[in-house]
């Protein structure tokens, strides 16, 4: 008689377990999806955030007429172009690199992410992405400095400021900065994303 009462009580905790196995699985795979999502969604901002960045740098070449050397009265014509520092050419190098990397690695996620979610994938991508923010965030230093040296001068060692005469040439490279910045936390967010996505 007990082992008769012991059999619907088994079956019904076994169906309990079931169902709860399969609640839980059905969870993990709506979270991983949603984590492919915003992830695939994040690189394709990347990609538009460096490649418009690219774009404002190419575009800053500005010609004024101004008085050179400085302070005196003969007029000059002089154009201010990011080819002219050797910081700005590392910074558009950098901003194509991590541009380039944005499309493949969004080809990557979007046509292998759902079936190659393996742990070294995710890896590797993570390890990819610390690799762009390196790049990227010393690139943006590094300009971001002569930036300031060009906004605010230096009366210490007499570099003169340069943004009262070339104001589009410096509103380009601010804007290109903003723009790197917005991709460096863009990278950041990634890195914490994937993170999260290797452990569920």
């Amino acid at each position: 008689m007990s082992s008769v009462v012991d059999k619907p009580l088994k079956e019904s905790v076994a169906k309990t377990d079931t169902e709860s196995q399969i609640s839980t699985t059905t969870t993990t795979k709506t979270s991983k999806s949603k984590c492919f999502l915003v992830s695939l969604s994040l690189r394709v901002l990347l990609f538009a955030s460096t490649l418009a960045a690219v774009i404002v740098m190419l575009t800053s070449k500005q010609t004024e007429i101004v008085f050179w050397p400085f302070f005196t009265k003969n007029a000059a014509v002089r154009s201010a172009k990011y080819s002219h520092s050797p910081a700005f050419i590392y910074f558009v190098s950098a901003l194509w690199i991590v541009c380039g990397y944005s499309i493949l690695s969004t080809l990557n996620t979007l046509f292998c992410g759902k079936r190659c979610a393996s742990n070294k994938f995710l890896i590797s991508l993570v390890l990819s992405d610390v690799l762009m923010l390196g790049i990227l965030a010393s690139a943006t230093g590094t300009a971001g400095g002569v930036a300031y040296i060009g906004l605010k001068g230096n009366s210490h060692v007499g570099w003169i400021k340069i943004c009262g005469v070339y104001h589009k040439f410096c509103r380009h490279i601010g804007a290109s900065l903003a723009l790197s910045l917005f991709a460096s936390i863009l990278l950041v967010i990634l890195i914490m994303l994937t993170t999260v996505q290797n452990r569920c």
